[in-house]
């Protein structure tokens, strides 16, 4: 049985397709999800750690149940997600002799709500479909296949997210949608196409990190609706930082003091300033005999949104994805509707900034927060996905102008996948009688703006950065990995020695081939990058 996860730095949703009704459900897990009328059973992505050493630990609703959301010590987190597959700068926390870093907090929680989806519904879970931002690099995506590894799930396959609730919405035949995914942790846009092809195999789709047993392979005879990815924007902005910016105004204006019970607060307060134009909260604690109270106006919110850049931010995503429709003769009046994903595409701040683009007639958000994961489900009812490359890739260099390492582009991102043509290198040594021939490989980021993550206190803060250097994450830099040919007999400068092949698989793994000129060998014969070691 399939499932799908949509793992969020707020909620995280697990569905699974019900055969009997031909639709996509959202799974209900006792203790861990939400039962709030309103809303579908979300499951709070947080997690408390009882025991570091040992791994115990409690997660999604139960945290709150127990006000272990509202503990002033380090073993409560929230937003872990964002610091996944990126370098935590300075502090990380220490619990039980155990240095905790959010990759370690993200496998805890995965680890639980696989475990307890299993218990809640006894259909053999082999096979998870994983949503993913847009602007993730590798590691996030290959540190999700480690952890269902770990738990024995047998295959694997990741979807951008705000692809993903395109076709959680429904892809009418030719419709051009503009999903706009603004969750808690990042915003993403993007741009999908629907085709319909008559007589069609449909060959399974998504970004694969580990196959498995199932056959996903339909028989021709039946149409193949194709997800044609035409353009797509992310950015690590989200209702977190909302959240941030707020506690950071009562601090400023109230002395607030910032812990978990104030941050619990500053978020309720965001929330009912959607349904409201004032909102207030209170809370007296009665264990530090401390009293919270917080007033804010939604005229005051949305001035403090300007003040940081909100919409200046929001219209830079906007504008990314409007310049890559144009290079393909597309207009803003050919998108048919805009999709609104996620609980902060709610604050009626979006909602009025989304109006000076598109006709309200246009706009629907009535699946914000299960379009994603019901989407990805589509990937086994005949729906195949085109899609390209986000990040491009590139090798270190030393740059002599700057005296410094610099990157040579060798995949550049827009690159469709797989690739109809490797791209070639021909390298030689650079010392006498050198052994083996060494490459750093990095996954370089179009976006300029590079994201610092650090702890402030008990807060996962990230942080933007405008800079003019690459933002990248090396591949293999590590003792091990960074060798792509030994050579035997040892190289001498000044003659070629080694062609290597660039290649993007169709499960998106950047893979080379080394041939050795002198001995007419081949070394290396489409390995992985990432398993180079």
């Amino acid at each position: 049985m399939t499932y799908s996860i949509d793992f969020g730095t707020s909620n995280t949703v697990v569905a699974r397709w019900n055969a009997a009704t031909g639709k996509a459900e959202t799974l209900t897990i006792p203790t861990l999800s939400q039962k709030i009328a309103q809303n579908p059973p979300l499951i709070p992505s947080l997690l408390y750690v009882e025991d570091g050493a040992t791994g115990q630990t409690v997660v999604g609703q139960t945290v709150r149940d127990r006000a272990l959301d509202t503990a002033t010590n380090t073993r409560f987190f929230r937003n872990f997600k964002r610091g996944i597959g990126t370098v935590v700068q300075g502090f990380q926390p220490e619990l039980d002799g155990v240095t905790i870093g959010p990759e370690q907090i993200g496998s805890w929680y995965l680890e639980q709500v696989i475990t307890q989806a299993r218990q809640a519904d006894p259909g053999i879970l082999d096979s998870v479909v994983f949503t993913v931002p847009v602007d993730s690099f590798e590691a996030y995506r290959l540190w999700l296949g480690q952890v269902c590894q770990i738990i024995g799930i047998n295959q694997v396959r990741l979807l951008d997210e705000p692809t993903a609730a395109a076709l959680g919405y429904g892809l009418a035949n030719q419709e051009l949608l503009l999903v706009i995914d603004f969750g808690g942790g990042t915003l993403d846009l993007s741009l999908v196409r629907s085709e319909v092809k008559e007589n069609s195999q449909i060959k399974p789709s998504g970004f694969i990190l580990k196959w498995g047993q199932k056959d996903f392979t339909q028989q021709s005879g039946q149409k193949l609706k194709i997800a044609n990815v035409i353009a797509k924007a992310g950015q690590n902005l989200g209702g977190a930082d909302l959240d941030n910016w707020l506690m950071d105004y009562f601090k400023e204006t109230q002395g607030l003091v910032v812990n978990p019970i104030s941050m619990r607060l500053v978020e309720r307060l965001k929330i009912n300033l959607s349904l409201q134009s004032q909102a207030q909260e209170a809370f007296f604690d009665d264990e530090n005999f401390e009293t919270y109270e917080l007033n804010l106006t939604r005229d005051r919110f949305e001035q403090i949104l300007q003040e940081r850049q909100f919409f200046d931010r929001l219209d830079g995503s906007m504008n990314q994805v409007i310049q890559q429709a144009k290079r393909q003769g597309i207009e803003l009046a050919d998108i048919g509707a805009v999709l609104m994903v996620g609980g902060t595409s709610q604050i009626p701040a979006m909602q009025t900034w989304i109006a000076k683009y598109f006709d309200p007639s246009k706009i629907r958000s009535d699946k914000p927060f299960e379009a994603i994961a019901h989407g990805a489900l589509q990937l086994d009812q005949g729906v195949e996905v085109k899609d390209y490359l986000y990040h491009g890739y590139g090798i270190r260099y030393w740059d002599r102008r700057l005296n410094a390492h610099n990157w040579h582009p060798i995949i550049k991102t827009g690159q469709a996948y797989p690739m109809e043509k490797p791209v070639e290198l021909t390298l030689s040594a650079s010392v006498s009688n050198q052994p083996s021939i060494e490459l750093i490989i990095g996954e370089l980021s179009s976006n300029n703006n590079q994201t610092e993550v650090y702890f402030d206190g008990d807060r996962l803060i990230t942080r933007n950065l405008a800079t003019n250097q690459l933002n990248v994450q090396t591949l293999n830099d590590k003792d091990g990995s960074r060798s792509i040919a030994e050579l035997d007999p040892p190289g001498e400068p000044g003659r070629d020695r080694i062609k290597v092949r660039f290649q993007v698989d169709k499960k998106r793994f950047l893979r080379i081939t080394v041939d050795d000129l002198l001995t007419s060998r081949t070394i290396v014969m489409d390995e992985p990058v990432v398993e180079l070691s």
